[in-house]
Order: C-alpha cells, then structure tokens, then sequence
C-alpha cells in the first residue's frame, strides 16, 4: 500500500527494473505543460519544460530566449510586433 503522499495524483508512476530482475514502482514529480506563445498559442522554442527545482536553478540566459519578448511570443509574432511598432500602429 502507498504511503498518503503518494496517492494525491501530484507524483506519477514510474516502473523501474532493479538489478534484482523485480519491477518496483517509483514516483516523481509531474512536468509542467509546454509553454505557450502569448497570441498564436504555438509551442515556444528555447523555453525548458522541467520541474521548477531544476529550472531555477538554471542561468537566466538558458531559461528563455535573448531577444525581445523572448519566452512571452514565439520568434514570428514577435517580427509582426515589431514591424507594427515601427510603423506607430498600437499592436
């Protein structure tokens, strides 16, 4: 029987050969979904999809692109953007 922490829904299953040759079950922590572009809402590259402990850690520069709006629109929402702000057209 699993412990209570285990039985939440928070943690999935995982299924691990041990080098007994018995299949144990452990758990880890779920993935956060894929991040977004804010107006086409395709998947954005550049951007890691990994538990929080792991990607706070990370560098600032590896966390989402270096370029303006970078992590927020994907890269051609981002030229449109910029092409309407140059022409002084509110976006």
């Amino acid at each position: 029987m699993p412990r209570g922490m285990f039985k939440s829904g928070r943690l999935r299953k995982i299924s691990v050969r041990t080098p007994g040759s018995r299949v144990a079950v452990h758990y880890r922590e779920r993935k956060p979904s894929k991040t977004l572009c804010g107006s086409c809402k395709k998947q954005l590259a550049g951007v890691p999809k990994g538990i929080p402990s792991v990607v706070k850690n990370m560098p600032k520069s590896a966390k989402r692109p270096e370029r303006p709006y970078g992590g927020m629109f994907c890269s051609a929402c981002t030229r449109l953007l910029l092409k309407q702000q140059a022409r002084g057209a509110s976006p």
